[in-house]
């Protein structure tokens, strides 16, 4: 049976040429990068070259680039760092209702310590207003952080204009972009930014792998202690191997994103078109137009978005149901609910995300193979029994938006 990948926002497979760069530092490239000898140098200048590339792909400077792990401990640098670097400026933070955790968490943790926190509404679109952030900035604002894109709903913020609020009021400005960095073009000098997260697993890149912009002039604290690694920023040995695969990462997508966007974005249209066609009450959940290239999410009606995941599985066809840190918490998701979707509706979530090896063939089965899994489960649900008697259920909008 042949297996189908429709999961990319959780991870992408490592690309060949990725791993290719990243050998010789698993073996014989072995030496610590900051030993002043000859098995050192090499680590050295591997880092220095992937801290140019990463840099070179967001039009940053490489000396405002920062190693890490994941895009999760990006964040959590970012919003705490900055948080207390600014404790002398004031305590309030602004960030949105439909943040991930590692943006979430870190603020709610910072609001236990003494810190005030605002979260701005998003509308049924999973969009920010910049406005509603304009209005929500006070004296002692020392923080905005507004991701780039969601991952859940594909949705493609207004970060420019939010930047330009910012920068007016003289506020840093940090956004999670690990969902498009890699996917999309990013400048951040244009999208005015102070600091953006990015990780490597999102674009063919290893695991573990991540980093962080941070705009010179900007100030942060560090969350690990006892280093000198990253200017004093961020202490501990570096996972070299892992900085080569993002550097070679950032190097492959710079040369391809614009043959990769074309690419998704027309297998994501034929899923958007096509699968309201097959599948009745579907409502589709993010931006209809403002949303990432290889990204469609939608909610079914009457159905749980895990039991579809599964079989689907058992098809060869891997999906996902909200993100991937929340899909086990058989709960509803935050952002689901935060664009309005009621708790029954948010259940039925299920996502695809595209990469750039998907084919034609992979849609065509996935539009044959959900239909009837969806049918499968509506017989075994009460409230499409209800439904089918008459009785009136609260449901969604049209999936695809009326021309």
């Amino acid at each position: 049976m042949a297996k189908i990948y429709l999961d990319h926002a959780a991870a992408t497979p490592l690309h060949p040429a990725v791993k290719k760069a990243m050998e010789p530092y698993l073996t014989e490239l072995f030496g610590n990068p900051q030993s002043f000898h000859s098995f050192g140098a090499p680590a050295k200048q591997a880092i220095d070259d992937a801290r140019a590339k990463v840099a070179q792909l967001i039009e940053a400077k490489p000396e405002e680039i920062y190693f890490t792990a994941s895009g999760a401990e990006s964040n959590n640098l970012a919003i705490k760092g900055i948080a207390w670097a600014y404790k002398d400026k004031g305590n309030h933070i602004i960030t949105s209702a439909i943040e991930h955790y590692s943006v979430l968490y870190p603020v709610k943790t910072l609001s236990k310590m003494g810190y005030e926190m605002t979260t701005i509404p998003v509308d049924k679109f999973g969009m920010v207003n910049p406005d509603d952030v304009k209005k929500a900035i006070k004296k002692g604002t020392i923080l905005i952080s507004i991701m780039h894109a969601n991952n859940e709903i594909g949705t493609i913020e207004p970060i420019k204009e939010i930047g330009q609020i910012a920068k007016e009021h003289k506020i840093p400005f940090h956004s999670d972009g690990v969902a498009t960095v890699g996917s999309i073009p990013v400048n951040v000098s244009e999208i005015g930014v102070d600091a953006l997260s990015l990780a490597g697993h999102a674009f063919y890149g290893p695991k573990g792998s991540a980093a962080l912009y941070l705009r010179k002039g900007t100030r942060i604290m560090p969350l690990i202690e006892g280093g000198i690694q990253e200017g004093g920023r961020r202490g501990g040995t570096e996972d070299v191997a892992a900085i080569v695969g993002l550097g070679k990462a950032c190097e492959l997508a710079q040369k391809e994103i614009p043959k990769r966007i074309e690419h998704k974005q027309r297998l994501r249209d034929r899923i958007i078109r096509e699968l309201p066609t097959k599948i009745d009450r579907i409502y589709l959940t993010g931006h209809p137009e403002k949303r990432l290239p290889g990204h469609a999410s939608c909610c079914i009606e009457f159905i749980e978005g895990e039991a579809m995941l599964l079989f689907l599985d058992d098809e060869g066809i891997a999906a996902a149901s909200g993100s991937a840190c929340t899909s086990k918490a058989l709960k509803a998701s935050h952002v689901l609910l935060a664009i309005g979707i009621d708790h029954a509706l948010a259940q039925g979530s299920i996502v695809f995300t595209l990469g750039k090896d998907n084919i034609d063939a992979d849609i065509d089965l996935l539009l044959t193979k959900l239909p009837p899994i969806v049918e499968r489960l509506r017989q075994m649900s009460p409230l499409y029994a209800k439904f089918k008697k008459g009785e009136k259920i609260q449901g969604g909008e049209e999936c695809i938006p009326k021309k």
